[in-house]
């Protein structure tokens, strides 16, 4: 592409993750010229997107790919029981009501969907899932986007935006190679994820803690494009100690796990810290409804680290993790391959196991198997732990994206600090996740919401453009 090919640029796009790719399909579908702006090289593409396998979607019938019905009111429940009640629910019920809408718009976008999984992800009838999965997702979105007229620039890093008085003129982008340009628009769309892979920013935010997570998701979401929009006036949504942030095996790398490095047995058996001591309930709710919570707690735990407990009765009713389980014919064996307290650990599973009540065990319904005069209790899926052999994974928090970004209203304008919506400049998925997600978490809900914003941003773009908000009568690209 030469330079020329960006004079004039209707829609300015950063990020290239689902809610990025949904956004500039739309604005190209309404006639806009939409340039895209991914800033990793074009094999890892797709930010977090690349990583996911599902999403959750409101229905009242029992139709293809789902296993049920899931009324947008349970939805809603849902969303409240995790939330608190917390987020914006204006846009929240926006976002719940819109889902349905969202299969036949993937579809159409050359999506395809596979039956669920099964275990404790409980999602079949809730959540759609993709053939092929996240990265399946993504490369269908880009063949769209690609045969819309959708221009995509890879390595195109924006470091740095123009702002005055609301009003986004150009954005400062660091191409391949190294040399600086800027890029003007008409409007720009901010589709580029949170701060988790800047480990100084999430160091300001949890201390020394942070060298022990593991950034689950890609490694390009440093928050550049965060950071200017609140350098530059925007109101910020959130805490940003809160997250996605999910247990995942402590032998994961440090960047770019993704999925397969989740594990999902803690609602199976029990979860101990390093001082060999369970610290919650880990049946307190279906695991999409708790999972998410999960690498928080452990996040506060010493040395920001616990180890998952099961017996052979459980082990095939869960994914799989990439990294094997730990094995012994006796709970000691295992905690001391740990090196845990031993003798402590194994009153712990004594204790637990005479506080179990008789139940009928069903990982796929909230049971009735139960602990009594136990502290934490267990609520749900409770058997004794006394079948070897024995399995043990080790746990850190993985961090998938932050929910600390900036606040938008239902047109998904970004909110200055003066009060009112940015002119032309607009935001959807991650970075501006906070407003609906200010802490827990949906399974699927993520893709949900940027799905839904990402279409919203991309008519509210291509009709800004064609109102002349923002406008420039210069529209320049310069390198530096």
């Amino acid at each position: 592409m030469s330079h020329q090919d960006f004079r004039d640029l209707d829609v300015l796009v950063l990020g290239g993750g689902n809610a990025a790719l949904c956004a500039a399909i739309t604005a190209r579908e309404q006639g806009a010229s939409v340039l895209m702006l991914e800033c990793s090289p074009k094999c890892f593409r797709g930010g977090n997107s690349r990583h996911t396998r599902n999403m959750a979607l409101a229905h009242e019938a029992h139709i293809v790919p789902y296993t049920g019905s899931y009324p947008e009111e349970e939805f809603w429940n849902d969303y409240l029981r995790v939330t608190g009640g917390e987020g914006n629910q204006q846009l929240a019920r926006m976002v719940i009501h819109e889902s349905p809408n969202c299969l036949d718009w993937a579809r159409n976008h050359g999506v395809r969907f596979q039956p669920s999984l099964t275990g404790t992800l409980h999602l079949g009838r809730t959540n759609a899932f993709f053939l092929g999965g996240g990265k399946a997702l993504i490369n269908a979105y880009y063949a769209s986007a690609e045969r819309l007229g959708v221009q995509i620039l890879y390595e195109a890093e924006a470091i740095d935006l123009d702002i005055v008085d609301g009003v986004f003129r150009n954005a400062t982008v660091r191409m391949a190679g190294g040399e600086q340009a800027k890029i003007a628009a008409k409007t720009l769309i901010t589709a580029s994820g949170g701060f988790q892979s800047d480990l100084e920013w999430m160091r300001k935010a949890w201390g020394d803690a942070v060298d022990n997570f593991l950034i689950r998701g890609t490694p390009y979401d440093k928050g550049l494009v965060l950071k200017a929009l609140l350098d530059r006036g925007a109101e910020s949504v959130a805490d940003p100690t809160q997250g996605h942030m999910v247990p995942i095996d402590a032998r994961s790398p440090k960047f770019d796990g993704g999925i397969v490095t989740r594990v999902d047995c803690v609602t199976l058996g029990i979860m101990v810290n390093k001082n060999g001591e369970r610290y919650y309930d880990e049946g307190e709710d279906r695991w999409p409804k708790r999972y998410a919570i999960w690498g928080r707690m452990i996040a506060k735990q010493p040395d920001q680290i616990s180890y998952a407990f099961i017996d052979s009765k459980v082990f095939d009713r869960f994914m799989p993790s990439r990294y094997p389980a730990i094995t012994g014919n006796t709970i000691g064996e295992v905690a001391r391959q740990f090196n845990l307290p031993v003798e402590k650990v194994e009153a712990v599973v004594a204790e637990f196991n005479r506080a179990v009540q008789p139940g009928t065990f069903n990982h796929a319904i909230l049971d009735d198997c139960k602990t009594a005069g136990l502290t934490p209790p267990k609520t749900h899926w409770a058997q004794r732990l006394d079948t070897p052999p024995f399995y043990g994974y080790p746990l850190r928090t993985g961090v998938t994206f932050t929910y600390f970004g900036v606040k938008v209203n239902a047109k998904s304008a970004v909110l200055m600090k003066t009060g009112k919506p940015a002119e032309n400049i607009f935001a959807t998925g991650e970075i501006m996740a906070g407003n609906i997600l200010p802490r827990g978490y949906v399974g699927g809900f993520g893709l949900t919401i940027g799905n839904v914003f990402g279409r919203i941003a991309g008519n509210e773009a291509a009709m800004a453009v064609r109102e002349g908000r923002g406008a420039l009568k210069e529209m320049a690209y310069a390198a530096k």
